[in-house]
């Protein structure tokens, strides 16, 4: 059976910001419709749990313009509004909100005071209708990529080729020893050769008389 992650929230009158709080979560799967349905699944926790979400939104969204970020505590998300207008609470429909939606008074702004105490710091976040730093990926697309983790795999596997070359170029501890011994050996050949092709007399290294 899944779980609920913790959720916080707060607006602005052009967009909404989501804060899902699941920390180390694994394969992350977001997904927005624009008719405001936003959906998270992940999985976290020393038995890799299941947690999953669905919220049905207070009114229509613009995905192209909607930004997340995914950090290892947290999941951001900026959810673009598609009419600029105050919404009156998070979800739509008279069900009063779940136990684990809260409100995010890090973020909170009230409707005569749009800019907040602390506006939120955007840079860096990707979009989620057009993610350039992922190749361009749509919002849709991102909940199919089944978490971030193996986006780093190929880069390892890399640097693990590039370590086995250089193993392949040195020799071997053993192999020294051999290379070591031979030289010795053919250092010793040619230092007989020159006793043997030596004077009488001097082989043994005598003065002469």
């Amino acid at each position: 059976m899944s779980r609920h992650p913790e959720v916080k929230w707060a607006q602005r009158v052009d967009k909404v910001y989501i804060t899902v709080l699941l920390p180390d979560a694994k394969n992350a799967k977001v997904n927005l419709e624009p008719v405001g349905v936003f959906t998270f699944s992940a999985s976290a926790g020393a038995e890799d749990h299941l947690y999953e979400l669905k919220l049905d939104l207070y009114d229509k969204v613009d995905v192209e313009e909607s930004k997340i970020n995914i950090g290892l505590r947290t999941v951001f998300c900026v959810l673009e509004k598609a009419e600029k207008k105050w919404w009156k609470k998070l979800l739509r429909g008279d069900d009063k909100a779940p136990h684990y939606v809260k409100v995010d008074w890090d973020k909170w702004a009230d409707e005569d005071d749009d800019t907040g105490p602390a506006d939120v710091d955007m840079g860096g976040m990707e979009g989620l209708g057009g993610m350039g730093g992922m190749g361009g990926m749509d919002f849709s697309k991102f909940a199919n990529m089944g978490g971030m983790g193996d986006m780093g795999d190929d880069a390892i596997g890399d640097d693990f080729d590039d370590s086995d070359d250089e193993d392949q170029e040195m020799a071997k501890p053993g192999e020294q020893n051999t290379v070591k011994a031979g030289r010795e050996a053919k250092s010793e050949e040619h230092v007989s050769s020159e006793v043997e092709g030596a004077p009488e007399g001097k082989a043994d290294g005598a003065p002469g008389t």
